[in-house]
């Protein structure tokens, strides 16, 4: 086994796979002696990594499972969340990586591999793990829902699918909050679009259709419902980024226009500004593209 470096996309499945590939090589009486799981959570600066790491790493490993298996001669050394790792604490590492190498592996895992520094990817086995597919996310789905005796329609189930977008541990726990709010009733797919946040379609389709009209005063009550509903402006740059994209009705220029515009409002947001303002600057762009060609 070499060193491992998992990276992708939350919740599609890299920690449960290196505690699943551990579990299986060591059984579960050796596990807790053999595996030290470091997590985002967990204090892990350049002086845990220089001593707690450091002193689990040159203990070696011997003994045999209790069931008569094979039992590797090495132990793991599990660091979740590695990209949060300062670059100070990834270089303390490197040395420690090689010279322990007889009695240790290192899985490092993390959502961006820009994040770990070169000399940590080139000792590593690297696994890219992409977005679940559909068809395997509604299996798994269905299964979950099947063990915990929960009714649920099959477009509720596609739905889930899609907004989850590839991560299956935000499906299933859309799926556990809805079948709290439902109480044992069918699960359909307004209520997953309700618990997901997600923003009507026809919601949107009103706010485009408002902003081709060319009215600024329904576009403003229309943006002050929105934000008194609730729903997140960021979602909804989502979701106009997505219509505008696949839409026939606009030309490339006015699409490249107002999907620049989606990006400007995006990074905004995560700045910290102010969801109004936004969705106002946004809506009076989209009306300006939409109705100068009349």
């Amino acid at each position: 086994l070499p060193n491992l470096l998992f990276y992708g996309p939350p919740g599609t499945g890299k920690t449960s796979t290196i505690l699943a590939a551990a579990r299986e090589l060591y059984g579960p009486e050796l596990f807790r002696q053999r595996v030290l799981e470091l997590n985002a959570s967990d204090e892990r600066g350049i002086q845990v990594i220089r001593e707690k790491v450091k002193a689990f790493a040159q203990l070696t490993a011997s003994g045999s499972r209790s069931d008569g298996k094979v039992c590797p001669p090495f132990k793991i050394v599990i660091l979740d969340e590695a990209d949060s790792m300062t670059s100070a604490a990834q270089a303390a590492l490197r040395r420690t990586m090689e010279k322990e190498s007889k009695t240790t592996r290192f899985c490092l895992i993390c959502n961006y591999i820009s994040r770990i520094i070169e000399p940590l990817t080139s000792r590593c086995s690297k696994f890219r793990f992409k977005p679940l597919s559909d068809k395997i996310q509604q299996q798994r789905l269905l299964d979950v829902a099947e063990k915990e005796h929960v009714k649920i329609s099959s477009e509720a189930v596609s739905y889930l699918v899609k907004v989850s977008e590839g991560d299956l541990r935000k499906a299933i726990t859309f799926l556990q909050s809805a079948t709290r709010l439902m109480g044992g009733k069918e699960i359909t797919e307004k209520i997953v679009t309700e618990i997901a946040g997600v923003i009507p379609k026809e919601t949107t389709d009103e706010l485009l259709s408002v902003c081709q009209s060319g009215s600024f005063e329904k576009l403003e009550t229309l943006a002050k419902n929105l934000i008194n509903e609730g729903y997140a402006v960021a979602q909804l740059v989502n979701q106009l980024h997505d219509t505008v994209v696949e839409s026939e009705d606009y030309s490339d220029k006015q699409k490249s226009i107002i999907v620049e515009k989606l990006a400007e409002v995006d990074k905004c947001l995560a700045d910290g500004a102010d969801e109004y303002l936004q969705l106002m600057s946004l809506c009076a762009l989209v009306m300006q593209q939409l109705t100068q060609n009349i």
